[in-house]
């Protein structure tokens, strides 16, 4: 077991004995299942409310043997107290998952086995399809004349253009695209694939088109700032490295410009090359390989798009509609 490197955690409604278990458990996660930060927070910030709650449930500080004594009723009054406060079916499921996790930690250390918590239903979570753009409309954003009326450097324009095209053209997430070093993308010609660093560390190969690498060089050879070997390849304005939120600003910009809907995301060019992919008849394991998903069920959510769009094809060309 990983010993935590985290500073301990203080918990003014549960006794030291629980802060310190959770230090432990948050260090786990991250260096054993290797979580990202953003999810050890969301799972810090569960429990600290569920102690919290049963501080005030049971109107005493939460001990270990306590918490291992909870009731499948305490729980659900938990789950309720928070719906109350308008969470989503997903916080909740997440919520659950996260005390489920401590709980699993605390009886493999041996520290009391919380039975009631696999006797909770995670809540149900309505299902929503990822929303593709149009093909046109994704390769327009690539186009850095359609941004050519706004007071930008020219070069700022091209950067923002070629991460478009990156994350379409390779169906990237955003995090993977700007993690991107100099060193790691091909000047046009010399390479057609690109390692990339997704979720949990984990690396894959995917290709990258011949005119999105022809993008990138065309933005690098525009760019102001020295763009070293071992330096991110997109930097932002100053030279440092590129944060999504420029990105996502460029993105709402070409929204109104394009007349696109809201759900026009840098996240969206992601779902477009999947469903693209799809619907020309690419293979559902290999688009999985591509997106870096650990899982196939969750790469089968572009089968429902598909499934929609032969519909409404159905329903707008068949003569007895």
């Amino acid at each position: 077991m990983s010993k935590a490197v985290a500073p301990q955690i203080e918990l003014a409604s549960a006794d030291p004995s629980i802060a310190q278990e959770m230090t432990r458990w948050l260090a786990h996660l991250g260096a054993e299942r290797r979580l990202s930060p953003k999810t050890l927070e969301a799972y810090a910030r569960d429990l600290r409310q569920c102690l919290d709650f049963l501080c005030s449930h049971w109107g005493e500080r939460v001990t270990l043997a306590r918490f291992a004594s909870l009731e499948a009723t305490d729980i659900r009054a938990f789950m309720a107290m928070r719906r109350a406060d308008d969470i989503a079916g997903r916080s909740l499921m997440r919520a659950l998952a996260g005390l489920r996790s401590f709980g699993r930690f605390l009886e493999r250390e041996g520290k009391g086995k919380v039975g009631a918590l696999s006797a909770i239903r995670a809540p149900k979570v309505a299902k929503t399809l990822p929303k593709p753009l149009p093909m046109a409309s994704a390769k327009r954003l690539a186009d850095a004349d359609e941004r050519a009326g706004e007071d930008r450097e020219t070069w700022i324009l091209a950067r923002d253009a070629a991460v478009m095209a990156l994350l379409y053209g390779s169906g990237l997430r955003i995090s993977e695209g700007l993690g991107l070093k100099r060193r790691e993308v091909p000047r046009p010609g010399e390479g057609d694939v690109l390692i990339v660093t997704g979720k949990g560390n984990k690396t894959r190969m995917v290709p990258v088109l011949q005119n999105v690498l022809a993008l990138i060089d065309e933005y690098v050879g525009m760019c102001p700032h020295t763009l070293p070997p071992e330096g991110p390849i997109f930097v932002g304005a100053r030279g440092g490295p590129l944060s999504p939120r420029i990105i996502q600003l460029a993105m709402e910009r070409l929204r109104g410009a394009l007349g696109l809907p809201d759900s026009a995301t840098p996240h969206a060019l992601r779902h477009s090359f999947a469903t693209h992919l799809l619907s020309r008849g690419g293979d559902l394991r290999a688009i999985q390989e591509l997106l870096g998903h650990s899982s196939l069920s969750t790469t089968q959510i572009y089968t429902g798009i598909d499934s929609e769009r032969l519909l409404e094809v159905y329903a707008s060309a068949h003569p007895r509609r």
